[in-house]
């Protein structure tokens, strides 16, 4: 059953390998709780104070209700599988209301702060200096997620029409442009790794010629902007907010900004434009002809 959903979306909604994962530890984690305190294996006959129960015991390990979230959204996908296949004729889930979570507030780097640190690090031109400015640059510059950086291919760049290709989530192929100054890095870094490497298909890889890690990326992002910035998130992901508000604080369109982003909905990316918000408000009061006799 849990298989049937699994092969599901991994082969017709075309999941990335990480959401499917968390999609089946989130049900064994579950199935494992139906069993030690119900006593229960099928999952067909699953009511919601059962679903209700779990609940409350993941409050009660202290678990977020972020987490917990996203935890009963992947029985709920479960269950809308079974329904649809016509395996139980109600969804138990159907009318569960989300916990409250705490809106995040995610501060973007300021221009300023973002060129202090290409600057600090172009200042060294070794292999890993020149792949870390890299590594910036792009998520700056693209704001293209962590994962997708890291499987980047060599292939995936064009120099010549100076894009870059990236496989996003569902594997949703886009094309991103690339500026001047971000291919002039990617020459001299693919130069370099010529001394680490023969022929490996990996754009970014480590000093040992391994494929390049997440975790790596977020030291190396974490390190440069500790020096240059006192925001307390310092993130691969808050350099694509940072993108993402730029390009709006400077005039972009929503749409167009939503197509680089790789979202599938303009939902996703109007969590971008509150900063964007402040700004126009800024701009408004200084100079619409009314504002200041609205004081």
């Amino acid at each position: 059953m849990i298989d049937s959903f699994l092969a599901y979306i991994t082969l017709e909604k075309k999941y990335s390998i990480h959401t499917i994962t968390a999609y089946k530890n989130d049900l064994i984690s579950f199935t494992d709780f139906l069993v030690t305190q119900y006593n229960q294996e099928n999952l067909l006959e699953v009511h919601y104070p059962q679903i209700r129960s779990w609940i409350v015991t993941l409050v009660a390990d202290k678990i977020s209700n972020r987490t917990i979230n996203r935890k009963v959204s992947s029985l709920k996908s479960f269950y809308k599988f079974l329904q649809k296949t016509k395996q139980i004729a109600a969804n138990p889930l159907s009318k569960h209301k989300a916990l409250k979570i705490e809106k995040r507030v995610q501060v973007p780097f300021s221009f300023k702060e973002i060129d202090a640190v290409v600057k600090e690090v172009a200042i060294d031109n070794d292999f890993t200096s020149v792949r870390n400015k890299l590594i910036i640059e792009l998520l700056y510059s693209t704001g293209i997620r962590r994962a997708e950086l890291i499987h980047l291919k060599e292939r995936d760049v064009s120099l010549s029409d100076r894009t870059i290709k990236v496989l996003g989530k569902r594997n949703k192929e886009r094309f991103i442009p690339l500026l001047y100054s971000v291919i002039q890095t990617l020459k001299d870094y693919l130069e370099l790794k010529k001394e680490f490497t023969s022929g490996e298909e990996e754009l970014f890889i480590t000093e040992k010629g391994n494929k390049l890690y997440e975790t790596l990326v977020y030291r190396v992002i974490n390190s440069y902007f500790s020096r240059a910035s006192s925001k307390e998130k310092k993130s691969p992901h808050i350099l694509r907010h940072s993108f993402a508000t730029h390009l709006l604080n400077g005039g972009a369109d929503l749409n167009s900004v939503k197509e680089l982003l790789g979202h599938s909905s303009l939902a996703s990316t109007q969590v971008y434009t509150q900063n964007s918000l402040d700004v126009l408000k800024k701009v408004y009061k200084q100079a619409h002809p009314r504002s200041n006799k609205n004081k």
